[in-house]
């Protein structure tokens, strides 16, 4: 990648807002990893973020799930119709999820999509709250009662929502399935809400260790650098990612600001 990345943290606490034009962003729990006791004993969650239409409103009421016959494309745009919930946390978060969502006028049975970005149980464990929503996990679709459809996704063809609203296949942290939600055109720029390819933000010396394939991580990394104004991560706030054009002597003179990684390496922030 060219020129220069830099991030820095978006102040603000949960529900934190990013409206725009087609969808809104809403930030509702902030997942968190933390030591706990001795050994390697982690206590974590996941963050969970909510996508809304900007035509959806309470008053909308409940859609019906689309009739059998609809092919993946056209039943994940009806899905996205509805409020988008993106993970769910751990069972643990369920009442403080429920009160998340009472917080922006959203009833569980309001939510249309659920999108997991992979299987790990801080990020999925609250799927039974939503029996009445299409799922998208990792790169499982299906509608409710359990109608499974194909749909194509690759690193190269990503999933069409609806306008400046996508899922991409971002594989790395929990293997090759991993997706990511990406919103164009918030007042924020493009938001991405990335599960686990970035813990936090400044986590560069300690993601690999959690990864099942750093290989194909680094990568998935690099896009998202490369294409989000706000990552949302899956163990921290959100934090905006800032692209510099660089000096050409500064790249003669090789890397002169030891905070930032310049070149083919993964541009971000060492703190």
């Amino acid at each position: 990648m060219s020129g220069l990345v830099r991030t820095e943290p978006l102040r603000g606490e949960p529900p934190l807002r990013m409206p725009g034009d087609a969808f809104s962003v809403v930030v509702l729990l902030q997942g968190y990893a933390e030591p706990e006791g001795v050994g390697d004993a982690v206590r974590a969650d996941g963050s969970v973020t909510l996508v809304l239409p900007q035509a959806w409103g309470p008053a909308s009421g409940h859609r019906e799930p689309p009739p059998e016959g609809y092919e993946a494309k056209t039943a994940l745009e009806e899905a996205a119709r509805g409020p988008i919930l993106v993970d769910t946390a751990g069972p643990w978060a369920r009442e403080a999820l429920l009160g998340a969502l009472a917080g922006q006028g959203v009833a569980p049975g309001d939510v249309t999509l659920v999108v997991g970005t992979h299987g790990h149980s801080d990020h999925i464990g609250n799927l039974g709250l939503f029996p009445g929503a299409a799922l998208l996990v990792s790169h499982d679709f299906c509608l409710p009662g359990g109608r499974y459809l194909p749909h194509g996704l690759a690193e190269e063809q990503p999933l069409q929502l609806g306008p400046g609203l996508e899922v991409w296949a971002t594989p790395g942290h929990g293997g090759q399935r991993d997706v990511s939600v990406v919103v164009a055109g918030t007042a924020l720029g493009t938001v991405m809400v990335v599960g686990d390819v970035f813990e936090r933000d400044g986590d560069e010396d300690s993601w690999q260790a959690l990864s099942e394939d750093p290989v194909s991580q680094e990568h998935s990394r690099k896009r998202v650098l490369g294409t989000a104004d706000v990552v949302v991560p899956g163990h921290g706030a959100p934090f905006r990612v800032i692209r510099e054009a660089s000096a050409p002597e500064t790249e003669s003179l090789g890397n002169s600001r030891p905070d930032l990684v310049i070149g083919d390496k993964e541009p971000t922030v060492h703190r």
